[in-house]
């Protein structure tokens, strides 16, 4: 069973983050998913399973980008699992950057984490974050083509893109591989597993950027949702919620395992 190291001051921060998720729901709707396995396992083991996959693993000061934050995840869940790292979280809802604002620095990371509100096609432009990240992640955002299109052009040289997807059929890596293609990128890998307490299969898509990513994108604002550089028939945008109706069976062998404050429960992360 594949397990991911975290500390206890870092479980503890995850503990703080969930308690801030839930004041914070109370101004403004930024996810349903806060309580028991809803938190622990549908938002914190589903933002950090990716991880455990990667080769070589994700080490030292890298800086990396969340398109489509939202409520702050996955973004500032993988700060609290890289301590070394430095994230923009990006989102295009003031109200939704102001509670992830405020949340990062009531954890303390507002010294490694920025809050961009922002267009990501527009970001995509800005030649302060253009090709500047090690790594950019994209979780519940557009089919798989619209978000490689939003994060391809943010990647430095040799840098990864992470697609956090739900179901994934042959047609949808097809469309991705030729939308890559596009945007200078190759897909590197492409991972799953099945999340514990029923929560349903994921996928991680791996996009490695080969070359800057041309210089006609990202294209102008509403246009690669409204024109998909590649389309799949079965692709439809998922959402963290889509999670939950996928694959009902729990098969321990792939699935990782969380915990809840204070140790108990079923599932255990792996304390370094």
């Amino acid at each position: 069973m594949e397990l991911i190291p975290l500390s206890p001051a870092q479980h503890q921060a995850l503990a703080v983050l969930q308690r801030q998720l839930r004041q914070w729901n109370s101004h403004c709707n930024l996810t349903r998913l806060v309580d028991g396995d809803d938190y622990w396992v549908a938002q914190v083991q589903d933002s950090l399973w990716p991880l455990s996959r990667m080769n070589p693993p994700f080490r030292g000061p890298l800086r990396g980008v969340d398109v489509g934050t939202g409520g702050g995840i996955p973004g500032l869940v993988l700060a609290i699992a890289l301590p070394e790292s430095r994230w923009v979280l990006v989102d295009s809802v003031q109200r939704k950057c102001a509670a992830v604002q405020a949340m990062a620095s009531g954890l303390g990371l507002q010294a490694r984490v920025e809050v961009v509100c922002e267009r990501a096609e527009s970001l995509g432009r800005d030649a302060q974050y253009r090709g500047r990240f090690d790594v950019a992640v994209a979780r519940g955002v557009a089919p798989a083509p619209v978000a490689a299109e939003y994060l391809a052009p943010l990647l430095g040289s040799g840098g990864l893109a992470l697609l956090y997807r739900g179901r994934w059929s042959t047609a949808d890596h097809r469309a991705l591989q030729q939308a890559a293609r596009q945007l200078g990128c190759r897909i590197r890998a492409s991972e799953h597993c099945l999340l514990p307490a029923n929560r349903g299969q994921r996928h991680v898509l791996i996009l490695e950027a080969e070359m800057p990513c041309p210089a006609p994108y990202p294209r102008a604002v509403g246009v690669p949702a409204r024109r998909p550089l590649a389309t799949a028939s079965s692709s439809s945008p998922p959402t963290p919620d889509m999670a939950l109706r996928g694959t009902r069976r729990h098969n321990p062998s792939v699935a990782l395992c969380c915990n809840y404050p204070g140790g108990f429960g079923p599932y255990s992360f792996a304390w370094s």
